[in-house]
């Protein structure tokens, strides 16, 4: 199960899909217990984590960048070539600020919550064209 590789058949079948919620980015020296995250990693600085603004919120933490989780359905490879830059550049040339996650099987890429579903538009139009 490695997931493709070639750059026109991802871009074909990008199938961009928001996840439901508001997320924020956030950082800790320690990880607390209790929280679960959609994203966790760990920097010398401390954790970043990526998870919903109401555990953020709970936790009392503070965090930046409310945002939405999109996830690109195509099952890319982990080698694939040129996904990440295609995304981020068509979303960069309408001024959309893109943090992407590349997991296992799929892309996730976190937008600024108000462009979120300009994101997912655009993103269906580069998989079109």
């Amino acid at each position: 199960m490695n997931g493709e590789t070639h750059l026109t058949v991802l871009l074909r079948t990008l199938a961009p899909e928001r996840q439901p919620g508001e997320y924020v980015y956030a950082t800790v020296p320690v990880l607390p217990a209790g929280l679960d995250p959609a994203l966790v990693f760990r920097e010398q600085e401390g954790w970043t984590l990526v998870l919903p603004r109401a555990q953020a919120e709970a936790a009392g933490l503070d965090f930046t960048f409310p945002c939405a989780w999109l996830t690109l359905r195509v099952h890319s490879s982990l080698q694939a070539v040129g996904l990440t830059a295609a995304v981020a550049d068509a979303l960069a040339d309408a001024g959309i600020a893109c943090n992407m996650v590349a997991a296992y099987h799929h892309d996730h890429l976190f937008v600024p919550l108000d462009r979120a579903d300009e994101a997912i538009e655009l993103l269906r139009r580069l998989s079109r064209s």
